[in-house]
């Protein structure tokens, strides 16, 4: 394996702008024309052939965090870091579309013993849409956890509110419990909670002068989490002060909503961005 990581493909139409990546199969950056960008790139970011790329939209496959068990590693799964072959890109009127595909063949884990396939559509135009379509190839069934890892720029997180989650049931990573949000969520400490909606949420944010819809399909959960200060000091590839910067809203099926598949069965989850003045 080469120690240099390949430059990204780049994005630069009537509609947006942005990167999209053969390692992860990870949009970097996106924006669209005339717009500040979306998608969060860490100032500290690491770019190095099997290391995680904290920007854009990383793949959690095929458990979230440490697993339902506790004690799995890499966390978030294998595929964040694995390299994944582009199968086509196409580019239409709307933007560029880029297919990329893994499998058993190329990425695994002492973890994972099934045979499976991984295919990411990532669409780049006015809108961002991003499917993850996983297909079980062996011979018994499988579970497996997933999340579509977005990292949102914001221009202060003490300022942004995420609405949408008024009522729903979550688990609190942060304090191990199960809550009900009550009003929308705001930001004044180590954030980490897996929500179980299926129902769009947007994020204000006043300083930029935005908002951010984001809507999923095939996603049990949303998922929202910033570091905080104190937490992102201890993580090498977050920047000074960067905690202020992003919020990560996710599209995930993780913890009680994993996925099952038979053989020969295929789930897709798809996570939809737009960007609307405030």
């Amino acid at each position: 394996m080469t120690d240099v990581l390949a430059a990204p493909h780049t994005v630069d139409t009537a509609s947006c702008s942005g990167e999209v990546h053969d390692q992860g199969a990870q949009v970097l950056r996106w924006a669209p024309a005339g717009a500040e960008p979306v998608l969060y790139v860490s100032t500290a970011v690491r770019r190095a052939p099997g290391t995680p790329i904290r920007a854009g939209i990383p793949v959690c496959w095929p458990w979230f965090g440490p697993g339902r068990t506790g004690d799995l590693e890499p966390a978030h799964g294998f595929l964040r870091s694995a390299p994944w072959q582009l199968v086509d890109q196409t580019t239409t009127d709307e933007g560029v579309v880029f297919v990329h595909r893994v499998s058993d063949e190329t990425a695994g884990s002492p973890h994972w013993p099934y045979r499976y396939a991984v295919q990411l559509r990532s669409s780049l135009g006015a809108e961002l849409e991003v499917s993850l379509t996983t297909t079980n190839l062996a011979e018994e069934p499988f579970d497996y956890e997933e999340a579509l890892h977005a990292y949102l720029v914001v221009g202060d997180i003490r300022s942004a509110r995420v609405s949408g989650l008024d009522g729903k049931p979550f688990y609190d990573k942060v304090t191990k419990a199960e809550r009900v949000q009550s009003g929308d969520v705001t930001f004044s400490g180590e954030t980490d909670a897996v929500f179980r909606t299926v129902d769009p949420v947007t994020l204000d944010d006043p300083v930029l002068g935005r908002r951010l819809v984001v809507r999923t399909t095939g996603a049990g959960n949303v998922v929202v989490w910033n570091p905080w200060s104190a937490k992102a000091k201890e993580v090498a590839d977050i920047g000074d002060d960067d905690w202020m910067r992003f919020v990560c809203i996710e599209g995930a099926n993780a913890l009680g909503d994993a996925v099952s598949l038979g053989p020969g069965e295929a789930h897709t989850t798809s996570y939809h961005l737009t960007v609307e003045s405030l």
